[in-house]
């Protein structure tokens, strides 16, 4: 039986998650270092090792919060009502995402771009899943005559590019623009194009 764990365990082993998550995001799981995680931590490392064995079980923690974060975006599909509803809430619900959780983005792009070798059996499993569920809905629209017969599964693929690129080419963006999604006026822009483009697309 695991041993529970303490407030202070709990918000500790958060702190190393987070500091992972920026220190990943920025120098990859090859080039980050325990000692530059425990530095952003805030902690020794002596005291980070107790938390976490090694820098694989970090990046692990990572990515399976970062994952759990963005399947409760896809879980949206689930509880709203038409499909224009359905669809600009999980619009914003992505671009929260990319707001919010940047560099966690980027940690997880960079582990697909290596062929998901930490994150293939997840993929397979929970996502997979949560995307079929989603597809039969998208479907019934279709059937029913509420959207456009369009490929559900590309309408998905499709909202996961334009709303992930703003988190991880944002560096590319913000030279571009000279904002990120951090400026609230470029934000709200970018969401309502990409809501309006994608709607007028799919809506009959």
């Amino acid at each position: 039986m695991e041993k529970k764990r303490s407030r202070i365990q709990i918000i500790n082993q958060q702190k190393v998650l987070e500091a992972g998550t920026e220190i990943f995001a920025k120098y990859g799981f090859r080039g980050a270092t325990i000692d530059q995680i425990a530095e952003v931590a805030g902690m020794s490392k002596p005291n980070l090792l107790y938390y976490f064995k090694n820098k694989k079980e970090i990046y692990i923690g990572v990515l399976e919060q970062t994952l759990n974060k963005w399947l409760q975006c896809l879980m949206e599909w689930e509880v709203t009502g038409t499909p224009e509803e359905t669809i600009t809430n999980y619009i914003e619900k992505k671009f929260e995402f990319s707001r919010d959780h940047t560099a966690g983005s980027r940690v997880f792009a960079n582990e697909i771009l290596e062929g998901a070798p930490i994150l293939k059996t997840l993929l397979g499993e929970d996502l997979k899943r949560l995307v079929d569920e989603d597809t039969r809905v998208i479907k019934g629209w279709i059937k029913d005559k509420k959207i456009r017969p369009i490929d559900p599964v590309h309408l998905i693929f499709m909202i996961w590019a334009v709303t992930q690129h703003y988190a991880d080419f944002s560096a590319q963006i913000e030279t571009l623009t000279g904002k990120t999604l951090a400026d609230e006026v470029f934000y709200k822009q970018a969401k309502k194009t990409v809501t309006q483009i994608i709607l007028n697309g799919v809506l009959i």
